[in-house]
């Protein structure tokens, strides 16, 4: 059985992680691929593990901060926007980060600003990308879906109700040509001005809470249906609780909500 090592556990709008301290790469540095999908799997089995909808691993990188972020099935992601809150919030409880200033993470796409503002957290998306038109499906329904990437690619498909989408037991129907590595689906409805709120089926997890990143797709594709591209903020409630996206004039997406530690103790998993 491995040596036992330390562990907490986060969520953020109830998008749920657990977070691995490895800040010199010491305690899973040394794992092959393979051996830390495993491990990842493992940790994030709901009935055998602690359970979570990705692996959040905290590693120092130069001056800063590395999130080595991966969902459940083990599968490595390029970004997470609920995990990027949940790990500033590690930082900042730890002493890690000053929360009076802006924190720098590091993530496979690229550098996050992150800014702490008591139980509520912004993380600087940078900009989006709006890359046309393709279809979802799932058994009985199908629609056009806008195809944005926050990093991470979304197809955002606006629906009559949030039923409609059915159990997302698996991943929806997709054209594989336009997301060869997979994407997330985001299915949206209209609840005012300025107001979506939205299910989701994101790609290594299944159907989760709450995605940020996809939260973030939805409000654009709104946005660009709306006519307000660069124009402010936007509502975007999700099962797990609402977050606040905003495009700002100079084609930033920030997105704004909490972020907590719930647990944390040591396994061998």
């Amino acid at each position: 059985m491995p040596e036992p090592y330390p562990f907490l556990k986060g969520h953020g709008t109830e998008n749920d992680f657990v977070l691995l301290p490895d800040l010199d790469g010491a305690v899973h540095g040394d794992r092959s691929p393979q051996q830390m999908a495993a491990r990842v799997r493992a940790l994030c089995d709901r009935r055998a593990g602690i359970g979570g909808d990705g692996v959040l691993r905290v590693v120092r990188r130069g001056g800063g901060w590395f999130m080595d972020y991966r969902n459940s099935d083990g599968s490595v992601s390029e970004m997470c926007g609920n995990g990027i809150r949940v790990f500033a919030r590690y930082l900042v409880d730890e002493g890690l980060a000053d929360p009076a200033r802006p924190i720098p993470v590091e993530t496979r796409d690229g550098v996050k600003a992150m800014t702490v503002d008591g139980d509520e957290i912004t993380a600087d998306m940078g900009s989006p990308r709006v890359l046309g038109e393709s279809k979802v499906g799932v058994p009985g329904h199908s629609w056009a879906a806008r195809h944005v990437d926050m990093g991470n690619p979304h197809a955002v498909a606006f629906v009559d109700s949030l039923d409609d989408a059915g159990r997302l037991l698996d991943p929806p129907e997709h054209d594989a040509a336009t997301y060869p590595h997979g994407v997330n689906v985001e299915f949206v409805v209209r609840r005012g001005e300025r107001h979506v709120a939205m299910r989701v089926h994101e790609r290594g997890s299944g159907e989760t809470r709450s995605c940020g990143t996809g939260a973030c797709a939805a409000m654009v594709a709104a946005a660009v249906a709306d006519g307000n591209e660069r124009s402010g903020a936007y509502r975007v409630d999700l099962p797990g609780g609402t977050l606040t996206i905003t495009w700002t004039a100079d084609d930033r997406i920030l997105m704004t909500g909490p972020a907590v530690i719930v647990a944390r103790g040591t396994t061998s998993l």
